[in-house]
């Protein structure tokens, strides 16, 4: 039942407030970066949505690939330091049109 509720989750927020359409518009300051912004933010804003505490946590959760099934086949994810730095860099910021 947890998971039926989490993909609805996920296909109301996707159609209701195009999220999609809207991370894919984040750009950062970094300088040829190995992987995508949008790689870089979704899991944190998974882990916003599973109310996960901490870091640490999301790094054993993106180390065990737990959300593999949420990404398209091809995309790699990339670890907790790579997620740190990018969010501390001062320069992200997004465009809405």
């Amino acid at each position: 039942m947890r998971r039926n509720y989490f993909i609805k989750l996920i296909k109301y927020i996707k159609n209701v407030y195009h999220i999609e359409n809207k991370i894919n518009k984040l750009k950062d300051g970094r300088v040829n970066p190995s992987y995508k912004t949008t790689n870089v933010v979704l899991p944190v804003l998974f882990g916003f949505l599973f109310r996960i505490q901490s870091l640490n946590e999301l790094s054993c959760m993106l180390k065990e690939k737990e959300f593999k099934n949420l990404f398209p086949r091809g995309n790699v994810l990339s670890s907790i330091d790579t997620i740190r730095d990018t969010l501390k860099i001062k320069y992200l910021r997004k465009f809405i049109c």
